[in-house]
């Protein structure tokens, strides 16, 4: 007869997976709060997804059941995780699978009894932006000296990620009531003008305080922790949910873990929560291992850990690897030989060669390009690989990272060339003509109000040619209010530009185009004016290593000026033409995280670039960790030929040890049985049926709500209620 089941075990078997003893114990764990140390690859969101099907085969109904994600795209992941382990598609559409940011939201939205507009685009804030610039003109112009407000699309999108920033670490609930505005503005360790204009844009946004008028990224999540925290009005109404669960707990931040502290101290509340401390690489969202490592047992002490070490998206290989590299237990359950393969080189171009010979070595061996990922610690790094695969006529795609012939630095010196030129209708692209036209306007500090700026733009789209006279109609007041406080330290670079414009028009076009934009870098002041422009110094080092590069490049082709401007256009032809769908995908490491590529290139491996010695080391080594670990079947890293210049990173790895460790168990997988989950056949039982089918051995699959059958037993007394 069938037995009873043991508390202790399993209730709910998923389809198609065997769970590790790891994951059972998890699947199992009873205690209040339960954080998961995870590593990558190790099956976090199938876990999450094995304890949601275990509390529904428990008997908890589906509406009490909360999982958060940080991102839209982890959501859906984490849903197809429930109807991949077999949770049926009915129960899980009633569980209450949401991101952060969404549930505040509906929260927020629940408490106010109204419907906030939610600005999911930055660009939808644009128009609010400009206006708190605006106000704080207005407001402080004639009283707070060294004011620089800018309008200019980099400036907006760096206000935006300051004040996201300030509501993601609740930064803005600083108590600054009795100090002066610099010096809150150096509390919070942001710029006078970005503090300011913050202050006004919340003004806006909250409509001087009677509720919310719109919300962007973050806004609602931040807007919810505000009314959770200290016994705020929202603490008590919280809906009461038995099973709380979060995915990634390694991107969580202040605002989101007062939210989670909201949840699990209700009462009848559980919490299961997965991270991995070594994939904190969003410290400017407000991440922080100090979450994973200190704030939930100092809030929860009676909180219990459980390890999940077994990867299973690469092999040994690069699983022994990463356990050397970050001192940490990492095996893997695959017999899978994840190649770790090295080359070197001499200088960028032969950095970007190898990436182009370790492409092409992928294809010849079989493999798709679309399975190809060329990881890059920033967006600086890609023009030689760019340029080098477009000489061997091999696709790729760069979202949502730009291609550096359409990143603000290089618009910027098209622009100057289309206007000496007098051929701006060379540019095809509506979109890339109004992009140059902005970055004309940031990287020669004018002020625009918003609405001449949007008038002229049209006009240049119908009539190319008047790029020329963008320098002859800045506004000298906007909206009868004098501007003043846009003119500060910025008519030098205006000026700057408008002299380096004139002598241009007097190069010869076949003039060897690197001397000429050599030049031009220095006539236009164009390193002074990006530490200006951007508040981090490690962003402005950034601009100017893409200009280096492309200054490289215009030396290395041997081009007049006349030939540079036409092959650079010739390159964005070729960068926008249609797609095959199997092409090469180039990205920056930091929006890698949560992907997965079956072949994974990391260039550029030296000291000076990666690690960056100006970014914290840790930081760094996550960075890499997380690029690396996004390999399946090959990891390629390109490093100097010269030992000395080599990334730390990669003696890091100690390989030869690792190599040996990773070799005995590949072997040890290889030989190991792969049981199979047994099959199960489901019966058309009816209520009334039940003891029947009991009585002949079948089992009862509660989340499922039916009775079955597993494989290795007899078919044969079921045959009149086996479902086809």
């Amino acid at each position: 007869m069938n037995q009873p089941t043991a508390p202790n075990s399993p209730r709910f078997t998923p389809q198609g997976l065997l769970p590790t003893a790891e994951q059972t114990a998890i699947q199992l764990a009873q205690h209040k709060v339960v954080l998961v140390d995870a590593n990558a690859g190790a099956a976090k969101t199938t876990t999450l997804a094995l304890r949601i099907g275990e509390a529904l085969a428990r008997k908890l109904a589906p509406e009490q059941i909360l999982a958060l994600t940080f991102t839209p795209e982890a959501r859906e992941v984490l849903r197809r995780r429930l109807l991949e382990v077999g949770v049926p598609a009915p129960l899980a559409a009633r569980v209450a699978v949401i991101s952060f940011d969404d549930f505040s939201a509906w929260m927020m939205d629940l408490a106010d009894g109204d419907d906030v507009r939610q600005c999911r685009d930055l660009r939808a804030l644009k128009d609010a932006a400009l206006r708190a610039i605006d106000r704080a003109g207005e407001r402080y112009a004639g009283s707070v000296d060294g004011l620089e407000l800018h309008t200019h699309s980099l400036a907006l999108a760096q206000f935006l990620e300051t004040q996201q920033h300030l509501k993601a670490t609740m930064a803005l609930q600083t108590d600054v009531e009795f100090m002066g505005h610099e010096e809150a503005a150096e509390l919070l360790g942001i710029p006078l003008s970005d503090y300011l204009t913050t202050i006004e844009y919340e003004t806006l946004r909250l409509d001087g305080g009677a509720g919310a008028l719109f919300r962007g990224p973050f806004d609602a999540t931040y807007d919810l922790a505000c009314n959770l925290h200290g016994g705020a009005r929202l603490a008590a109404q919280l809906p009461d949910y038995r099973l709380v669960l979060c995915d990634e707990l390694h991107d969580l931040n202040e605002a989101a873990f007062r939210i989670l502290e909201a949840l699990i101290e209700r009462p009848p509340c559980f919490f299961v929560g997965a991270g991995d401390k070594d994939q904190v690489i969003h410290a400017g969202l407000g991440a922080s291992d100090q979450f994973l490592g200190r704030r939930f047992g100092e809030r929860f002490p009676r909180l219990v850990r459980y390890p999940l070490t077994r990867t299973y998206r690469h092999g040994p290989h690069l699983a022994c690897a990463m356990a050397e590299f970050k001192q940490k237990p990492v095996e893997s359950g695959l017999p899978l030989r994840t190649e770790i393969v090295q080359a070197h080189y001499d200088d960028a171009a032969g950095c970007a060669q190898r990436a182009v010979a370790a492409v092409r070595q992928w294809r010849a061996d079989g493999h798709a390009l679309d399975g190809c990922a060329i990881l890059i610690r920033d967006r600086h790094q890609s023009m030689a690989i760019e340029n080098a695969l477009i000489e061997a006529d091999i696709d790729y795609r760069t979202p949502p990272m730009a291609g550096y012939l359409q990143r603000d630095e290089i618009l910027f010196l098209r622009g100057l060339l289309a206007i000496a030129l007098r051929d701006f209708a060379a540019v095809k692209s509506e979109p890339v003509r109004l992009a140059i036209v902005d970055a004309l306007v940031a990287f020669s500090e004018m002020k625009f109000a918003a609405r001449s700026m949007d008038n002229f733009k049209q006009q240049i789209l119908k009539s190319p040619e008047l790029l020329g006279e963008l320098f002859l109609i800045e506004d000298e007041r906007r909206d009868g209010v004098a501007a003043g406080y846009r003119d500060v330290a910025s008519e030098g670079t205006r000026r700057a530009v408008i002299a380096a414009l004139a002598w241009l028009a007097t190069v010869d076009a076949d003039a060897p185009a690197a001397a000429v934009l050599t030049e031009l870098c220095e006539r236009v002041q164009l390193a002074a004016t990006a530490r200006r422009i951007f508040v981090r110094a490690y962003d402005a080092g950034v601009i100017n290593k893409s200009i280096a590069g492309l200054l490289q490049a215009a030396a290395a082709s041997g081009h007049s000026l006349r030939e540079f401007w036409q092959a650079v256009n010739a390159r964005e032809a070729f960068i926008r033409r249609k797609r095959d769908r199997k092409s090469v995908l180039i990205e920056c490491a930091a929006n890698a995280k949560g992907k997965e590529f079956e072949h994974v290139i990391l260039p550029f491996l030296e000291e000076g670039e990666f690690p960056h010695p100006a970014q914290p080391r840790r930081e760094e080594e996550n960075l890499f960790y997380v690029a690396a670990t996004r390999a399946r079947s090959r990891l390629t890293l390109l490093s100097p030929t010269a030992a000395a210049r080599r990334s730390s990173f990669i003696a890091q790895m100690r390989l030869p040890k690792s190599s040996a460790a990773a070799e005995a168990a590949l072997e040890r997988n290889q030989r190991a049985p792969r049981a199979a989950p047994a099959t199960r056949h489901y019966l058309d039982a009816g209520f009334h049926e039940k003891d029947q089918v009991k009585a002949l051995g079948a089992k009862f699959d509660i989340a499922r709500r039916a009775w079955y059958v597993e494989s290795e037993m007899d078919l044969t007394p079921f045959l009149s209620w086996l479902k086809k």
